[in-house]
């Protein structure tokens, strides 16, 4: 089985984001960048597959600038097999994203995709989905548990009321959650030999997808400051308080 794990090189989870000046976008000058952290979560869980003897071929993408092939490296350092990076430096919205994959996926013919839910630049949970309309392909979304049985796929995936399975037909989409796994770090001699790994480099136009936003952002700000708290006397005037504000 293959499988295609997509993943994104965003702001460090770790870093304060910086907004720029004129409220345009977020700063992204010398800013430590990593993997997203949901798709660290869709390459264990393909790393782990293949530990298995599940998966016998993990094909890594990522869309954007050339340092994104930084993040495929730790991503072969993981255990993925070779990379495939779809250069651009223009920012690539969902749709486009998709249609790019879907490219990838016809050109490949991998049994599955693994993606992250979501991105936590843009949190937009939207490419997993469109991949798989697009490929019409059965889809798993949020999971925190994938087992094979058979020639199918068990996706266990976290709903309002509780724990719903769902059976797929190969090949499928996933897209992942936080408590599907827990990634491992990639050891400094895995980082080595990921150097010798295979990259191919390719453009979005070679794909046939046009990337130009279909979106626009009008203003980014930052959230706003929390104001100190103020201490009260008793329990009376605690409620006094609370309804002058409308809390209650």
């Amino acid at each position: 089985m293959k499988v295609l794990v997509p993943v994104k090189r965003v702001i460090d989870p770790n870093v304060r984001p910086r907004v720029k000046a004129d409220g345009s976008g977020v700063d992204l000058a010398n800013i430590k960048m990593a993997m997203n952290p949901f798709c660290e979560i869709a390459v264990e869980e393909a790393v782990r597959m293949k530990e298995k003897s599940i998966v016998t071929e993990i094909v890594l993408v990522s869309i954007g600038p050339a340092q994104a092939q930084e993040t495929i490296r730790i991503g072969l350092a993981m255990g993925g097999d070779r990379g495939i990076l779809v250069q651009t430096d223009m920012a690539v919205e969902p749709l486009a994203v998709a249609k790019i994959l879907k490219a990838i996926v016809d050109s490949e013919k991998p049994d599955l995709v693994i993606t992250g839910k979501q991105a936590i630049d843009d949190d937009s949970n939207q490419t997993g989905q469109m991949l798989a309309a697009l490929l019409d392909w059965p889809q798993g979304t949020f999971a925190s548990g994938v087992t094979k049985e058979g020639d199918k796929l068990n996706v266990t995936r976290e709903v309002d009321g509780g724990l719903q399975t769902v059976s797929l037909s190969l090949p499928a989409v996933i897209t992942t959650d936080l408590r599907l796994n827990e990634p491992r770090f990639a050891s400094l001699p895995n980082i080595m030999k990921a150097k010798k790994k295979l990259i191919d480099v390719k453009t979005p136009a070679d794909y046939g997808v046009d990337v130009t936003p279909r979106l626009q952002v009008v203003k980014v700000a930052e959230p706003k400051k929390r104001e100190a708290g103020e201490k009260v006397a008793d329990v009376d005037a605690l409620i006094a308080k609370l309804k002058s504000v409308g809390a209650i």
